[in-house]
C-alpha cells in the first residue's frame, strides 16, 4: 500500500537510505511479501477474498463522473 500511494501520489522523486537488506539486518524482513506477490492468490499464505465488487464500483464510477475532481 505505501508503494501504491507513493506512485499514486506522483512525486517527482523519492529519496531513501536505507535498502531491503538493511532492514531486514534489524529484524523487517518484507521478503516474504515479494514472494507473495509472485504467488497466485489462491496461495497466497493470507486468505485473499474479494466482496462487494457490484458496490464498490458503483462508487468509481461516480468518482468517474465526478466534474470536480482532481485527475490523478
Amino acid at each position: 500500500m505505501c508503494l501504491g500511494a507513493i506512485y499514486w501520489a506522483r512525486p517527482k522523486i523519492v529519496y531513501f537510505a536505507n535498502n531491503r537488506q538493511d532492514a531486514a539486518d534489524i529484524g523487517f524482513d518484507d521478503s516474504m511479501i515479494y514472494e507473495e506477490m509472485k504467488s497466485p492468490i489462491e496461495e497466497r499464505k493470507i486468505p485473499i477474498k474479494n466482496m462487494g465488487r457490484e458496490a464498490a464500483l458503483k462508487i468509481f464510477e461516480a468518482w468517474k463522473n465526478k466534474s470536480d475532481k482532481t485527475e490523478y
